[in-house]
């Protein structure tokens, strides 16, 4: 049995602290079930609207915030914004009934780190809570596939595709690579041999010089400009049930 210690915020260290906003009371208690089972993880709190949930993230300092779009008050969408807009750093999951284009892309492009559907599987939604946690993207498989094969179409990337004046230099080329291959920064600094903290430095460099949000923006961005093939990209879901095309020799 594991034992854990408390922090500064009265969660367990080690646990990841989750806030849940849905408008629908049935949802947010199974979701609290399926969470409250895991032994690093805990729920910190709800909301039932988009106002809601500005107030709780503000207040709790949750790890993830499991956001829906569709709220009451403010959209869930605007939510993403404010909830950025406080905290550069939070980490919003989306988890939704609605997987079109516009709300993909959008949320995307406000700063959400992950987007999942209701129809994802209790293993895959846990895991993508692990993964924006520990600060890597998570699309659901769907959504991973539209997106990709949507990359070519510039009237929905446009904010994908942002221009800089100030190049990337070659190890930031590097390190967005593997960033869109979907490698942790701990997995990035043992292949360069060099500090999980200069990884970071270079990850914050590429998205302030690339005017981006997180890392699902930049994986994005490298399929864009061929940095990283479809194959090797973290978008491309392994848990897709798809396999990926074979690569030719």
């Amino acid at each position: 049995m594991n034992e854990y210690s408390t922090g500064p915020n009265g969660r367990r260290r080690g646990t990841i602290g989750v806030l849940i906003a849905d408008d629908h009371a049935i949802v947010r208690r199974g979701l609290n079930t399926l969470i409250s089972g895991e032994a690093d993880m805990r729920v910190v709190g709800e909301a039932s609207d988009g106002y809601e949930v500005i107030e709780r993230a503000r207040e709790l300092s949750p790890d993830v915030i499991l956001l829906d779009l569709v709220l009451p008050g403010q959209s869930g969408l605007e939510a993403i914004g404010q909830l950025k807009a406080d905290n550069p750093a939070a980490r919003v999951l989306v988890l939704t009934s609605f997987g079109d284009n516009d709300r993909v892309f959008a949320a995307v492009r406000a700063g959400a780190n992950g987007y999942l559907l209701k129809d994802a599987s209790p293993e895959q939604l846990l895991q993508a809570i692990h993964d924006v946690y520990n600060g890597e993207s998570h699309l659901h498989p769907t959504i991973a596939l539209k997106m990709l094969r949507e990359l070519d179409n510039p009237a929905l990337t446009t904010g994908s595709r942002p221009l800089t004046d100030d190049p990337l230099t070659e190890r930031e080329v590097e390190v967005l690579r593997l960033v869109a291959q979907g490698l942790s920064n701990q997995d990035i600094a043992k292949g360069l041999l060099i500090s999980e903290r200069t990884v970071g430095n270079h990850i914050g460099s590429i998205l302030r010089k690339l005017h981006l949000a997180n890392r699902t923006q930049a994986a994005l961005y490298a399929l864009r400009r061929g940095l990283v093939d479809i194959n090797h990209a973290a978008l491309a879901s392994e848990d897709s049930g798809e396999e990926a095309a074979p690569e030719e020799e």
